[in-house]
């Protein structure tokens, strides 16, 4: 993957295909190649320029180690786009890149034709608030977790109770964690740290581009309410919640996801 120099820092992305620009914006602690097991190949099938990146803090982008708000991701995803040609773009984020998404759509409008929200929210719950305290006195101590432990309760926080019920699919997603678990980056620990105290609810209903925010229905990580919540204040904005799906639901019923996303960019 190539490096880009925006926003006055290296970004690694990928461009595939030909045809409308889709920008995919990962979540908290993952490279954008997640992307490429299953929206990817359906996005370029479907005809569309599709492109991935590593927000910063996760290498070889600029780690930002220092530190990092959520405005330097969504000036980061601006530059990226105006680097690809200025767009408009669909934007698609899922989870803390919803909020890139959801951010960009609002102050950026111009980069923006479409906007779609994965596990989308514009505030945390308490339960969430205590998880990511928590998060941060885990990495803080050195505590390294037993890597069958940490697998587990991975599979918990992020996937469905179906596929947990599912005796091959849990197998198969336990020994995934289990083997790509570990140390924690100085550049993950620092998007774990932004601002978590925040509310952005009322804001959005300034943004005029159309979106979508798609909830999991067995998300414990940002459960559904919050992203339908979104979906209530943004003018005109759809709502769509995939059953039996976790946090991770783009990976768990990628059919499902696919379908719903390539339904509304191509509406």
């Amino acid at each position: 993957m190539p490096l880009a120099t925006v926003n006055g820092i290296s970004l690694n992305y990928q461009v595939k295909g030909t045809g409308q620009l889709v920008v995919l914006i990962m979540g908290t602690g993952s490279p954008g190649r997640v992307w490429a097991l299953h929206q990817v190949p359906a996005l370029l099938d479907a005809g569309y320029r599709v492109v991935t990146f590593d927000n910063r803090g996760i290498a070889p982008s600029f780690e930002s180690a220092q530190g990092m708000r959520i405005e330097d991701l969504v000036a980061d995803t601006a530059g990226l786009i105006e680097f690809l040609g200025g767009g408009p773009a669909v934007v698609v984020g899922t989870s803390m890149g919803a909020r890139v998404a959801q951010e960009l759509a609002l102050r950026r409008p111009q980069l923006v034709s479409k906007a779609v929200f994965m596990a989308g929210h514009g505030r945390l719950d308490q339960f969430q608030k205590t998880l990511s305290l928590g998060e941060h006195e885990l990495d803080a101590s050195g505590v390294t977790l037993p890597p069958k432990y940490e697998a587990a309760v991975t599979a918990v926080m992020n996937l469905s109770p179906a596929t947990l019920a599912d005796t091959h699919a849990a197998r198969d997603w336990l020994d995934l964690f289990e083997f790509t678990g570990g140390a924690v980056t100085p550049g993950i620990r620092a998007q774990r740290k932004m601002d978590h105290d925040f509310d952005r609810v009322e804001a959005y209903r300034d943004i005029k581009v159309p979106c979508l925010s798609m909830g999991f229905a067995d998300d414990r990580m940002i459960p559904p309410y919050l992203s339908r919540e979104i979906a209530d204040v943004i003018p005109g904005a759809k709502y769509i919640e995939i059953p039996d799906a976790g946090h991770y639901g783009y990976l768990e019923r990628p059919e499902a996801v696919n379908k719903v996303l390539i339904d509304f960019i191509g509406a």
